[in-house]
């Protein structure tokens, strides 16, 4: 189960910053039956690989990970948790080389060209641009044109269902959601809701 697998089936993942280990099966539960495949916790979050733990039991078929990576160690622990996926808002070599080592998959942050095609050399399996609000659709492009074509660009950062499409057009092939779809103590009908304001776009992306 690889991040550009689920990727490809539905290309959005859902970070859940803040979420409390008791709400966590529930919020899942709203995401996954919304179509998500992937769900990160960020390890700055409130007991963080408890919540880990209870996704990864509750949904086998979805991958799920930690964001805000910051030292390797910790991939060690998200791995002991049941978590499969590595995410941080920087890029250093030292937890890519072990997540990787621990068979996992990783996603680095980026904001220029020197970072990604470091993160990459370090075994990167898909570069995320963060934060998107600084690396707009025709950023994307200007990278697209140099970064290696299999490379799965994935803007995270304020990302909004009508930024889906000038974001994939421009090259994109995978986005991080947050506040726009979670943020602490939001109730799960409410997480649903806002996960279905993504689905149409979601669906309109692949004939852009």
């Amino acid at each position: 189960m690889t991040v550009l697998a689920r990727l490809a089936e539905f290309p959005l993942i859902a970070i859940l910053r803040g979420v409390q280990p008791q709400e966590a099966a529930t919020i899942g539960t709203a995401l996954v039956e919304a179509g998500f495949r992937i769900i990160e916790v960020p390890l700055n979050s409130p007991e963080p690989m408890k919540s880990i733990e209870i996704l990864a039991r509750r949904f086998p078929d979805v991958l799920i990970g930690a964001g805000t990576v910051l030292d390797p160690a910790d991939a060690d622990r998200v791995k002991a948790a049941g978590g499969e996926l590595v995410l941080m808002p920087h890029s250093d070599p030292a937890v890519i080389a072990r997540a990787k080592a621990l068979g996992m998959s990783c996603v680095p942050g980026v904001t220029t060209p020197t970072e990604a095609f470091a993160a990459l050399k370090a075994g990167a399996d898909a570069l995320k641009m963060f934060p998107a609000e600084m690396l707009p659709p025709p950023v994307v492009k200007a990278w697209r044109a140099v970064i290696p074509a299999s490379t799965v660009l994935m803007p995270v950062g304020g990302v909004t269902p009508e930024r889906l499409k000038p974001y994939w057009q421009a090259g994109a092939r995978g986005f991080g959601l947050g506040s726009a779809l979670y943020a602490p103590g939001m109730a799960a009908d409410d997480v649903a809701r806002n996960a279905q304001a993504f689905l149409a776009p979601v669906a309109e992306l692949k004939a852009a």
